[in-house]
């Protein structure tokens, strides 16, 4: 096999290969799925063609195959996107194992065509998008190189380094081409109908949530910085940081370890209602990732309704009810990678009230103390408070204590008896539920109302919405005032609620989360609405600055936008006229043409027999098969046509006429050898003129 065709195989595979990846960066494929794909990669790159030997085998081993998929598609084992996925990888995988013809290359590039729409299916994100521009370009580059072989005479060598330049330009054209068909051309939402379940960055799932908070043990959930949600809110605070807790869940037993609840499960509906409504509500619309791992919904602090949720599942996005549990957690009743809802909130001015359903045992809870608590905790409390009985005032005071004299840290060595007490009279140093707990308690120990609450601190502004990470986990307290409900106080020291992770590694992951949000606004999310919203900016007037004046004088000159516009386009006219005149001053196609022309017309005249439709390069491989004398004067003679036509190499001035000139003389010196010796056997039938 020549270099010219291995190179062509090469890329091929390659491109294969990052059409199996659009599907698998989605996690949705079997894992025998993936490994047959990789080995059958890895063989065909080592280009060792399995099949070439087994053709029957394989094709056998893919009826096998189909019919398994068949029955776990029809059990609902497996969604019938992935399964057609992980047949066309198997496809995919046999066609590059067996023998290169023009046949199994076609089907390759096909079945990869079939597997980057399969993987818009199952994610559609960033990654994709990175596996679907691999694609296009060594598939591009496969098919071209192909072409431009199947013109060279055999025994001849492709001209690569000659052609990759007018390639990878006509390329950019293609991929420039399609941009703007993407952009203009009306379409849909496709997140209507793709589902959101793509693993994302990062190795675990982890929202720090469970049935208990445990007391103790290092805060390593603080250090991790992949994102667990986005949420959209309704109005926009226009922050760059939020300075917001969002809410999950609520504790009011401890046990000196732990904190639980004393209710279980309550109800299950299509939605929630928490608090009563207000007129003015903050909207959320919030997507869990497959980051987040836990099935609680989370909300702005006082949520007042939670619901509408839609679970996104490797079988398909599907409608889960919602189920109030006790401490006001509502979770999703259907198990997924990822979720999305709306919740309402309160705003942070309005008076929350108690939740609607909570029981008498709850209510007790807000002032039970553990069995063994260390009474210095009491002690502590009445020497800070001196006195202070009103609950806010008094929580206030306390957090105010714990942030100066104690300290933010995430190591805790070992397991301790009394973990509330080694941190206020020992170590004099925890994490965020160290201090929670502590405040928590030693309100209790004054007889004020209190629980604690989990969720997230913070949020960071990224294109329109905002971004939480799972170390932004928090905990925090929850103050019953009276006719005002509960109320939030922290007694984390503020620069220590949020992520507590590499700072370094945050900006990276903040640039890929800004890569990656602009890639779904502007491409996933992109519909015929952000069409005509482009269209309408190009031509609507600017809008008035606030307090400018109504009756203002309009300027004399337009407006900088229409400046910068019309720069933009005069550039891209200037860039586009300086290639036409290039690629027009070297005129390959002309000259190339004009030089076949004589070319054929020298051969008519001397009678050479021909095939109907046979090509010049055609011709050449045929009567170099033959032996024929005049193949020595036709095969560098269709080289340099070939260089010219596709290579980019002008003829020099005066070449045309050598080379035809010797192509005369062999016509000449061959009609004199017919005529001293007629043929025995007649010609071809002579292609008309």
């Amino acid at each position: 096999m020549n270099r010219p065709l291995r190179l062509k195989l090469t890329l091929r595979d390659l491109a294969a290969g990052s059409a199996f990846g659009a599907m698998a960066v989605s996690g949705q494929l079997p894992l025998w799925a993936l490994a047959v794909f990789l080995l059958a990669l890895v063989l065909a790159l080592f280009n060792v063609r399995l099949v070439a030997r087994h053709a029957r085998l394989s094709a056998l081993g893919l009826l096998v195959a189909a019919v398994l998929l068949g029955l776990q598609l029809t059990s609902g084992a497996m969604n019938a996107v992935v399964a057609a996925c992980s047949f066309a990888g198997l496809i995919a995988a046999q066609r590059m194992l067996s023998t290169p013809d023009a046949a199994a290359e076609g089907q390759t590039h096909l079945t990869g065509l079939l597997m980057v729409a399969g993987g818009a299916a199952l994610s559609g994100d960033m990654t994709y998008a990175l596996c679907l521009i691999a694609f296009g370009v060594l598939a591009s580059l496969s098919l071209a190189l192909g072409v431009v072989e199947s013109a060279v005479p055999d025994g001849e060598p492709v001209p690569v380094r000659a052609v990759m330049r007018p390639l990878s330009v006509g390329l950019a054209f293609a991929v420039a081409g399609a941009v703007a068909f993407f952009v203009l051309f009306p379409r849909l939402n496709w997140a209507m109908v793709g589902p959101r379940s793509a693993p994302g960055l990062g190795a675990v799932s982890s929202a720090g949530y469970s049935n208990t908070v445990r007391l103790g043990g290092a805060g390593t959930i603080k250090s991790n910085p992949r994102v667990v949600l986005r949420a959209t809110l309704t109005p926009d605070p226009g922050k760059d940081a939020l300075d917001a807790y969002w809410v999950g869940r609520t504790y009011d037993t401890f046990d000196g370890m732990e904190w639980t609840n004393v209710v279980g499960a309550k109800q299950t509906e299509r939605q929630i209602t928490l608090r009563p409504a207000s007129d003015t509500l903050l909207h959320q619309r919030i997507e869990l990732l497959p980051a987040y791992g836990a099935r609680t919904l989370i909300a702005l602090e006082m949520p007042s309704r939670l619901g509408n949720a839609m679970a996104h599942t490797p079988t398909g996005t599907r409608n889960s009810p919602v189920q109030l549990q006790g401490g006001g957690e509502v979770r999703f009743t259907v198990t997924a990678p990822s979720y999305t809802y709306e919740a309402y909130s309160l705003p942070p001015d309005a008076k929350a009230g108690l939740a609607a359903g909570i029981v008498q045992a709850e209510r007790d809870q807000l002032l039970a103390l553990p069995e063994h608590l260390d009474p210095r905790v009491a002690q502590l409390a009445s020497r800070v408070l001196q006195g202070e009985k009103e609950p806010l005032a008094a929580a206030r005071k306390l957090a105010t204590f714990l942030q100066r004299d104690y300290a933010y840290t995430l190591e805790q060595a070992g397991t301790p008896e009394d973990p509330l007490s080694e941190f206020l009279f020992v170590r004099k140093a925890g994490h965020c539920e160290h201090f929670a707990t502590a405040l928590t308690l030693m309100l209790r120990t004054q007889g004020i109302g209190a629980r604690l609450a989990t969720g997230f601190y913070g949020g960071t502004r990224v294109d329109g919405g905002y971004l939480v990470r799972a170390g932004d986990a928090h905990a925090w307290t929850h103050v019953l005032v009276p006719e005002r409900g509960f109320v939030t106080v922290d007694a984390t020291p503020p620069s220590n609620r949020t992520s507590q992770g590499s700072v370094l590694l945050e900006k990276l992951l903040a640039f890929y989360e800004a890569v990656e949000a602009r890639w779904r606004n502007s491409v996933v999310d992109y519909s015929f609405r952000d069409q005509f919203e482009l269209a309408s900016a190009l031509v609507r007037p600017p809008r008035r600055p606030p307090g400018a004046r109504e009756n203002a004088a309009p300027g004399r000159l337009p407006p900088p936008r229409a400046w910068v516009t019309a720069a933009v386009v005069g550039f891209v006219i200037w860039r586009a006229g300086r290639f036409v005149s290039r690629w027009t001053n070297r005129a390959p196609v002309p000259q190339a043409t004009r030089f076949l022309d004589q070319v054929d017309a020298a051969l008519r005249k001397a009678h050479v027999p021909r095939f109907e439709h046979e090509t010049l390069e055609d011709l050449t491989t045929r009567l170099a098969r033959e032996g024929h004398p005049l193949a020595l004067a036709l095969t560098p003679l269709t080289r340099r046509y070939l260089e010219a036509r596709f290579g980019g190499r002008v003829l020099r001035e005066g070449e045309a006429e050598h080379l035809l000139a010797t192509l005369r003389r062999a016509l000449e010196a061959e009609a004199a050898r017919r005529a001293a010796k007629p043929a025995s056997q007649p010609g071809p039938t002579a292609r008309a003129s």
